[in-house]
C-alpha cells in the first residue's frame, strides 16, 4: 500500500515538473532579430593574444561562451588574474546591451550604437551602478573583426578627471 502511495506521489510529481517545463518552453521572451548580436555570438570559444596599453603589450586572455539558451553570451577577459573582469551580452527589446563587471568594482551598461559596418560592434556608457561622480569606469568598448579567428576588442575607460584612455586588445582564436 506505502510502495502504491509512493509511486502515485513520485508521478504526480513528475506530471507536475513536465507541467512546468512545458509552460516556461511557451512564455520565453521573443529575442529580436539583431545583425550585431549575431557577430557577436561568432565570438564564442578561447581567444588568446596581448594587449596594448600606454606603448607597452602585455599577453592577454579571452573567452567567449553562449548561455542562458542562448540568450546571453558571456565574457571572461583576463579570467583566472586578479584583474578578471566579466561582460554578459544580450538583447533588451530591440537593443544589444552589455553589463561589464569590472575590476574597478562597478558595473557599467552600455548599448550597441547603431553602425554601417558589419564587421564593427560599438557599445556606448549608458548607466551604471557603484559608480559615484568621479569614478573610473568603462565608457566604451568596440569589437572588431577581422575574420572568424581574429578581433580585437578596443576598451575606453574615463577617470576621476575625466579624461579618456584606450587599452587595445589583438585577439587570435585559440587552437
Amino acid at each position: 500500500m506505502r510502495l502504491m502511495k509512493l509511486l502515485s506521489l513520485l508521478a504526480l510529481i513528475f506530471t507536475v515538473c513536465l507541467g512546468m517545463a512545458l509552460l516556461a518552453e511557451e512564455h520565453k521572451s521573443a529575442i529580436a532579430p539583431n545583425p550585431s548580436f549575431d557577430k557577436m555570438k561568432t565570438l564564442d570559444g578561447a581567444w588568446v593574444g596581448n594587449m596594448l596599453d600606454g606603448g607597452k603589450e602585455y599577453p592577454a586572455t579571452t573567452r567567449f561562451m553562449m548561455v542562458s539558451d542562448g540568450s546571453a553570451l558571456m565574457s571572461w577577459l583576463g579570467e583566472g588574474t586578479p584583474y578578471e573582469m566579466v561582460t554578459i551580452f544580450h538583447m533588451d527589446g530591440p537593443r544589444l546591451m552589455a553589463t561589464h563587471y569590472c575590476a574597478a568594482h562597478n558595473q557599467p551598461r552600455l548599448v550597441a550604437a547603431p553602425g554601417g559596418d558589419p564587421n564593427r560592434v560599438d557599445f556606448k556608457f549608458k548607466d551604471g551602478t557603484n559608480i559615484g561622480p568621479n569614478d573610473v569606469h568603462m565608457q566604451e568598448v568596440v569589437f572588431i573583426f577581422d575574420g572568424p579567428d581574429h578581433h580585437i576588442q578596443e576598451w575606453t575607460s574615463m577617470d576621476n578627471h575625466g579624461k579618456l584612455s584606450t587599452g587595445r586588445f589583438d585577439f587570435r582564436r585559440k587552437k
